[in-house]
This record gives structure tokens, C-alpha cells and sequence, in this order.
């Protein structure tokens, strides 16, 4: 990403109404996982680290990330180990494989998404829960996209056929963030965050951001349900196939 964009993120990831619903979304989410009791988990990718802290509720974290500042900022942050690595062939030794991996819109960052989705899988347990969001749908690639160095966006299909290929059983595959789906499909196709020159993440009024984060947090309740039929991002639960390769 450019250094403006993790920049950004340090500042507002713990203001910003995406990331507060989107963590509450997760939380509810993993919550249902029915994990094993201090839970050994790994998230890749971590950024600044606004997620640690929630997912340091359902067990022992230690995260990787390739940006040098961030993995400080993320350490000193939050006490979390932070490890210098990267996807798929720069990621550090473990001594026993995770119970959860978290990689919470990484995948879409990487040039070898199917490789690094089998780097991922060879870290798991045997039943093991890989948990991961992406971008969905190509058409609505923007300057977002571009600032956050994203390589593509995925169609639902696309990402179940390639999670199948790295040798996973797809547990649970759904969008997200559809309530607001609307409004940021027009705003990303009449390019209104470029027209304004205000980045389409930055920290709206308190009000707004408010509504906003009430919008988008509700999904965690109908995510509980139903499966969503569309949104701006895909969430996935998957576990490695039984006759895959085995785990460190």
C-alpha cells in the first residue's frame, strides 16, 4: 500500500465506522467458529494491528507483517508479536501449526493468491479455520483499489473455485457490507471521491460516521441468518481438506 495509506489507517482504524462495524461483524463471526479454548490464531498482514486486539479474544495471537513501521507501531500497540514476513515464501517458522488464520483483505494484495493460500493452509492444525474477506466484484474497481495496491478484486465464484484449488473445503462463503452496497456502487462509478478529492476512507463527521457504522454494523445480525446475496466484500470460512498436504 502507499505509505499514506497505512498512515491513515494507524490514524482512524479505531474511529472509522468500516472498521468499527466491520470488526463487530468479524467478531460476531468468529464467535460462532466454535474454536478450542485459548485458541492459537495468526493473523497475516496485520497493518497498524486494529484487528489484534479483537481477535486476542478468542485466543493466543501473533501476527506478520512486511511493513516495517506498521509491525513497530502494531507491536508497541498492542503487546501482540509481530513478525517481519510475507506471502507466499517470506513467512517465518513456526513451532506448531494455528488453530485460526485470519487474512482480513490481504489476499488481494498478493501476486500469487492461490500459492500463498497453500502457505497458508500448511500452517493450519488438522481442522483448522482459515477466515478471510476480499474485495468482491471487478466492476467496481477505483482509486481506492489502486491506492491500497490491490491486484484485483474477486467475483464470489472466482474465490470459492480458487480456495477449492489450494486444497480447502469452503465452509461458509458470503458478501458483506451489502446495506450501504448502493450507495458505494455510486460513488465508486461516478468517481466521487476523485471529483471531491476527499479519499473515499477518511473520517466523516461524527454524525455521519455514526450512521454509518450503525448501518453497516446491523449485518452482523443478519449474517447470524442468512448468507448475504451481494455487498462490496466476500467473507469466507474454509478448513483444510482431509487429503491435502498435512500441516507443519
Amino acid at each position: 500500500m502507499d505509505r499514506s495509506v497505512y498512515d491513515s489507517m494507524r490514524a482512524i482504524e479505531h474511529q472509522h465506522w468500516w472498521f468499527r462495524a466491520r470488526r463487530k461483524i468479524l467478531a460476531d463471526q468468529l464467535s460462532r467458529l466454535k474454536l478450542p479454548a485459548n485458541a492459537s490464531i495468526l493473523e497475516v498482514g496485520c497493518g497498524p494491528g486494529g484487528n489484534l486486539a479483537m481477535l486476542s479474544r478468542f485466543g493466543k495471537v501473533v501476527a506478520i507483517e512486511p511493513d516495517a513501521e506498521s509491525r513497530r507501531y502494531a507491536a508497541e500497540s498492542t503487546g501482540v508479536t509481530v513478525l517481519d514476513g510475507g506471502l507466499p515464501d517470506g513467512l517465518p517458522t513456526f513451532d506448531k501449526p494455528f488453530d485460526l488464520i485470519a487474512a482480513l483483505d490481504v489476499i488481494e494484495h498478493l501476486d500469487q493468491d492461490a500459492a500463498s493460500l497453500v502457505a497458508l493452509r500448511k500452517l493450519l492444525a488438522p481442522g483448522g479455520v482459515l477466515f478471510t474477506t476480499v474485495p468482491a466484484h471487478p466492476w467496481l474497481w477505483s482509486r481506492h483499489d489502486e491506492l491500497h495496491h490491490h491486484k484485483r478484486r474477486y467475483r464470489r465464484e472466482a474465490y470459492v473455485a480458487l480456495l477449492k484449488s489450494a486444497g480447502f473445503d469452503v465452509q461458509r462463503v458470503t458478501f458483506f457490507n451489502a446495506v450501504l452496497f448502493p450507495m458505494i456502487a455510486l460513488a465508486r462509478a461516478v468517481k466521487l471521491g476523485e471529483r471531491s478529492g476527499r479519499a473515499d476512507d477518511s473520517l466523516p463527521s461524527k454524525p455521519v460516521n455514526a450512521i454509518l457504522e450503525g448501518a453497516f454494523g446491523s449485518e452482523a445480525f443478519m449474517l447470524r441468518h442468512v448468507n448475504l446475496p451481494f455487498g462490496v466484500s466476500i467473507l469466507a470460512v474454509a478448513r483444510p481438506r482431509a487429503d491435502a498436504a498435512p500441516a507443519l
